[in-house]
């Protein structure tokens, strides 16, 4: 197995919108912002995610906007509008973005503990 060094890349959420932002660190994440990247391997680096309560909805997404999951149980559906998930944790807001566009496999777990917020 090959070793890859990995860098602290910090980002400024301060004024930028949560999807445009989630895919630059998914791309970091993932490594394709290399040279040398291949699928197989995880290479990407770690990031640090600054002022993360600054980040803005653009349009009614933040009234509109309902985030879902399910308990797998009968009625076990849960929901939370955007407005106040981001009141609560707006590391959870940028968090959900991120995950869901990385691939769904083995490796996102680990690529989603690289991310870190100050």
């Amino acid at each position: 197995m090959q070793k890859f060094k990995r860098h602290t890349i910090e980002i400024d959420a301060a004024g930028k919108v949560p999807g445009r932002l989630a895919t630059k660190i998914a791309m970091i994440l993932m490594g394709k912002n290399k040279v040398g990247y291949k699928t197989h391997i995880d290479s990407g680096d770690k990031v640090r995610i600054l002022n993360v309560g600054e980040i803005y909805f653009t349009g009614k997404k933040m009234q509109d906007k309902v985030y879902r999951h399910h308990s797998m149980h009968p009625g076990g559906l849960k929901e939370k509008k955007a407005k106040i998930l981001f009141l609560e944790s707006p590391r959870e807001v940028l968090r959900h973005a991120v995950a869901r566009m990385l691939p769904k496999n083995k490796m996102r777990t680990a690529r989603m503990l690289r991310l870190t917020f100050k």
